[in-house]
């Protein structure tokens, strides 16, 4: 391609001086239009030059065999997705931890002591919920069901305990009690919010 640029300029020059030979009126030519017809032979041939690039780029890409495509691109292609990333779903909670067992705590109560919860969750997916209201009558309300994790496999939720589902971030030997919307509480009583494995 440099080549053929340089071909292409040094055929501009020698065809300008032959201009200024054949015709006595170019010698009047001034100095800056023969330069300017320098450049836009320049600027042609350079544009030609960008086009054939590209041209040979796109013959090239389109003559790459697959075994040689970027690994993210094959998985695209295997995948039939967009280019965003995926979520590792090989590694989370559901799968790499050992979540079973019984969880302890006391959580933050509006108008009373706290609430002593205990919290048992299996491996079938059934939980056991039971709660105290300390410093008030009323002894242990006790819940049980199913739980449901949710797509990320970091989350249950355990439904039918109020209006909205109880969520719980799984971690390493700890349940974190999520709000209602499902975010991680934080402040000064965030670390309230936490069951620890038994």
């Amino acid at each position: 391609m440099k080549k053929t640029l340089l071909a292409l300029v040094v055929a501009g020059f020698v065809l300008a001086g032959c201009d200024q030979k054949a015709s006595p009126e170019s010698a009047a030519q001034p100095a800056s239009e023969t330069a300017t017809v320098v450049e836009e032979q320049a600027v042609q041939t350079e544009g030609m030059t960008q086009v054939e690039n590209k041209a040979e780029s796109n013959e090239a890409e389109a003559a790459q065999p697959a075994d040689v495509m970027a690994e993210g691109e094959q998985d695209e292609m295997k995948a039939g997705e967009s280019s965003e990333p995926v979520a590792d779903m090989e590694h989370n909670a559901r799968n790499s931890l050992d979540w079973a067992g019984t969880y302890t705590g006391i959580l933050p109560c509006a108008d009373c002591e706290g609430i002593k919860t205990e919290l048992v969750i299996k491996d079938d997916g059934t939980f056991t919920l039971t709660e105290m209201y300390l410093g008030k009558d009323g002894g242990a309300f006790e819940h049980e069901g199913t739980f449901n994790w949710n797509t990320a496999g970091n989350t249950i939720a355990l439904p039918g305990i109020s209006d909205s589902a109880v969520q719980y971030f799984v971690g390493e030997n700890q349940l974190f009690r999520l709000d209602l919307e499902g975010n991680r509480i934080t402040g000064d009583l965030e670390s309230h919010y936490i069951l620890k494995k038994q």
